[in-house]
C-alpha cells in the first residue's frame, strides 16, 4: 500500500532522518562559527592562515557515520524508538566539535574511535535478533568476564596522563577502561535476574541477596581501584532497578542512607574523598590548590553569561582535563547558559525516551534492561555536571557521548544499540506491566534533578557572574586585555599618562611615566591592579560608560567587552611631573588645590572622553 507524503512524513524513519538533518544543520553552524573564530577576536579578517580547518575532518566523519548509522537502522530496526539516534548523534556531535577545539591531537582521536563506534553499531545489527537473548542467557557468563577484565588493571593498569589510579589497559598507545563496559554488564545481569527472580520471589530479601553480592564484588573492585565516581554510579543503577522490580519506596530511601554513610565513611578513611569533599563544601578556601579544578570550571561558567562567548572565543582549556571531566563547562563558556539548558534538554529528553521504550517493553527482561540504561545514562550526567557546577562532590566519570575517550564512546554506543533493539521488539508485542509508579516516580526524580542542574547552573553564569568575573585568578579579564584596547588616562589638557599599544592579540599597557605610578597605578595581567587604573577599570575596560546596546553586541560577537573609553582626569602633567622630581628622594606628599577643590573636595577626578 502506497502512503501519502504527509503520512510518510509522520513515519519512524522520516522523524529519524528529519531530526538527523537538523543537527548536522546545527553542528556545521558551529563548526563554521569555529573556523572563523580566530579572525573574529582580532576583529580582522585580512588571512585565511590563522583560521581553524582541522576539526572540518571530524565533521565530515561524524556526518558519514551517522547518516550510514540511521540508514542501516531504518533498514533493520524500522520500529525502533525514532529518536534516540539523532539525540545520540547531536550530543557526540557537540562533544566532538568541543574536543577538537580544545586539543587537536585528543579531537582526531576521537574522531576514530566514533567512526569505530559506528561501525560495529552497523555490523551488530546483521544479528539483532541474537543479541539481546545471549545477553540473557549468559549473564553470569558476561558479568565474571566484566570482573576479570577489571581485575586485570590491579596487575597491568596504567594511567593515560602517568598520574593518579590505573583504570585502564593499554598498549600501543591504544587505552581501555574495563569498568565502562562492566556497568552495562552489570545492568543486563541485574535485568535478566531480576525478570526471572520476580514473579518467583515477591519478597524484597530474596531479590536483594544475589544480586546484592555480585554488586557487591563489582563495587569492591572499584573501591580498592579508587574509582569512586564509577561506584556511585553502580549503586545508582542497583538502587533503581531494585525499586523498579520490588516496586518499595523504601529501597530508595535505604540507598540514599547508604550513600550518604559510606560519603561519610569515605570522608574519614579515604584522603581523596576526604581531599574532594573539602573542595566542594568550601573551595574558597584553596582556590589555587585543591579546589582549582572548581574555580576554573565556576569561573568559564561565569564566563559564558547568559549567551556565552561564541564557539571558538572563551578560555575553556584554563580548566584542567576541560575535555573529558570539564567538558560541560568548556561547553557552557562558549554557548553561555542558553547552551547548558539545550544539552541538559537532549540528555534529560533521551533518559526519557529510555524510560518509555521501559513501559512498552516487550518482556520484563526488556523493561528493567532499558530501565537501567536510562538509570545510567542520566545518574552518569548528573554526577559529572553536578561536580562541575558545585552541586555534587566532583568525581572522575564522563559525560555519555560528550566526553573526550574511547571507552566512554563505545559503552554510550553500546547502551544506544540495546535501546534501540528494546524499542524495535516492544512496537510489534509490549508486555503488560502491573505496576507503573516505579517508572513515573524515577522520570520525575530525574527530571527535578535536572532541573536543578539548570537553576545552579543560571545562578554561577547569571547571578554571581558579575562577582566572580573580578576575581584575581581569573585569567579570562587579562586575556580580554590582550584583544581589547584599554582606554587611556590624560591629564586636564588630553596628553596621556598611559595608553594601550600593541596589535589584536598583544595589546599591552604602555607607561609613559613610570615616576607617576604611585598617583595612576598599575594595570597587570598577573600582579593585579593599583591606583587610578584599579578604581576607573570598569570604563577604562570598556563595561561601563557605554550604550547597553554597544556592550551587549561586543559580548554577542566578539566574547569580549567594548573598546575601553579614554578618561581625561583633573590632574595637571605639569605640576604632577614636578611634585615627583621634588619628592625623588624624599618620603612625603604634595597636595595642589584650587578654590573650587575646596568647596567640594569629593568632586570628581575626571571626565570620560
Amino acid at each position: 500500500m502506497r502512503l501519502s507524503q504527509p503520512l510518510r512524513r509522520l513515519m519512524p524513519a522520516s522523524i529519524s532522518a528529519s531530526l538527523l538533518r537538523l543537527a548536522a544543520l546545527f553542528l556545521g553552524a558551529y563548526a563554521l562559527a569555529l573556523t572563523i573564530s580566530p579572525a573574529v577576536r582580532d576583529r580582522s579578517f585580512d588571512g585565511f592562515g590563522e583560521l581553524r580547518w582541522a576539526h572540518w575532518l571530524g565533521i565530515f566523519v561524524w556526518a558519514a557515520s551517522f547518516f550510514l548509522l540511521d540508514h542501516q537502522a531504518r533498514r533493520w530496526l524500522p520500529n525502533r524508538d525514532p529518536y534516540l539516534v539523532p539525540l545520540a548523534a547531536l550530543l557526540s556531535g557537540w562533544g566532538l566539535l568541543t574536543v577538537w577545539r580544545l586539543t587537536t591531537l585528543f579531537g582526531f582521536r576521537q574522531t576514530l574511535w566514533l567512526a569505530l563506534c559506528a561501525a560495529l553499531f552497523v555490523l551488530a545489527l546483521r544479528w539483532k535478533d541474537q543479541i539481546l537473548p545471549v545477553l540473557r542467557r549468559y549473564k553470569y557468563l558476561w558479568l565474571l568476564g566484566g570482573f576479570l577484565i577489571t581485575a586485570l588493571t590491579f596487575f597491568f593498569g596504567t594511567n593515560p596522563s602517568g598520574v593518579g589510579p590505573r583504570l585502564w589497559l593499554g598498549w600501543g598507545g591504544v587505552y581501555f577502561q574495563p569498568s565502562e563496559i562492566l556497568k552495562l554488564l552489570l545492568i543486563a545481569y541485574l535485568a535478566a535476574y531480576l525478570a526471572e527472580r520476580q514473579p518467583l520471589m515477591p519478597g524484597l530479601l530474596p531479590l536483594l541477596a544475589p544480586t546484592a553480592l555480585m554488586t557487591g564484588l563489582a563495587l569492591l573492585l572499584l573501591l580498592v581501584q579508587h574509582d569512586l565516581g564509577t561506584a556511585w554510579v553502580f549503586i545508582f543503577i542497583y538502587t533503581i532497578l531494585v525499586y523498579a522490580a520490588a516496586g518499595k519506596r523504601r529501597v530508595l530511601l535505604a540507598s540514599l542512607f547508604i550513600l550518604i554513610l559510606a560519603l561519610l565513611a569515605g570522608y574519614e578513611l579515604v584522603g581523596l574523598v576526604h581531599q574532594r569533599v573539602e573542595a566542594w563544601l568550601n573551595p574558597w578556601a584553596d582556590p589555587a590548590g585543591s579546589a582549582y579544578q572548581i574555580i576554573q570550571g565556576l569561573l568559564a561558567v561565569a564566563s559564558g553569561g547568559l549567551f556565552g562567548r561564541g564557539p571558538g572565543m572563551g578560555l575553556p582549556g584554563v580548566v584542567p582535563v576541560a575535555h573529558s571531566d570539564f567538558i560541560f563547562t568548556s561547553i557552557v563558556e562558549e554557548t553561555g547558559l542558553l547552551g547548558a539548558i539545550g544539552l541538559l534538554l537532549l540528555i534529560i529528553f533521551l533518559c526519557m525516551r529510555a524510560l518509555r521504550i521501559s513501559l512498552h517493553a516487550r518482556d520484563a527482561y526488556q523493561r528493567y534492561l532499558a530501565f537501567g540504561l536510562s538509570a545510567y545514562l542520566a545518574s552518569q550526567s548528573l554526577l559529572i555536571i553536578g561536580g562541575n557546577i558545585r552541586m555534587l562532590p566532583l568525581t572522575g566519570v564522563t559525560l555519555p557521548f560528550v566526553s573526550y575517550g574511547g571507552s566512554s564512546m563505545l559503552a554510550s554506543f553500546v547502551a544506544l544499540l540495546l535501546l534501540c533493539l528494546v524499542s524495535n521488539e516492544g512496537v510489534r508485542r509490549s508486555a503488560p506491566i502491573s505496576n507503573w509508579r516505579p517508572t513515573l516516580l524515577v522520570a520525575g526524580i530525574l527530571l527535578s534533578a535536572f532541573g536543578l542542574a539548570a537553576l545552579i547552573s543560571g545562578w554561577w553564569g547569571v547571578v554571581r557572574a558579575p562577582d566572580l568575573l573580578t576575581r584575581a585568578d581569573n585569567v579570562r579579564r587579562a586575556e580580554s586585555d590582550g584583544f581589547v584596547p584599554r582606554g587611556a588616562l590624560a591629564d586636564r589638557e588630553g596628553h596621556a599618562f598611559n595608553e594601550t599599544g600593541g596589535d589584536p592579540g598583544n595589546y599591552s599597557r604602555q607607561y609613559l611615566y613610570p615616576q607617576l605610578a604611585n598617583v595612576l597605578g598599575y594595570s597587570h595581567p598577573k600582579l593585579g591592579q593599583s591606583g587610578l587604573e584599579e578604581g576607573l577599570d570598569p570604563i577604562l575596560r570598556g563595561e561601563e560608560r557605554q550604550p547597553a546596546l554597544t556592550v551587549w553586541l561586543n559580548h554577542l560577537l566578539y566574547g569580549q567587552p567594548a573598546p575601553g573609553l579614554d578618561i581625561r582626569l583633573t590632574l595637571d602633567m605639569s605640576l604632577e611631573l614636578q611634585a615627583a622630581e621634588l619628592l625623588a628622594d624624599e618620603q612625603g606628599a604634595a597636595v595642589v588645590m584650587d578654590a573650587y577643590t575646596r568647596r567640594n573636595p569629593c568632586h570628581g577626578i575626571g571626565t570620560v572622553v
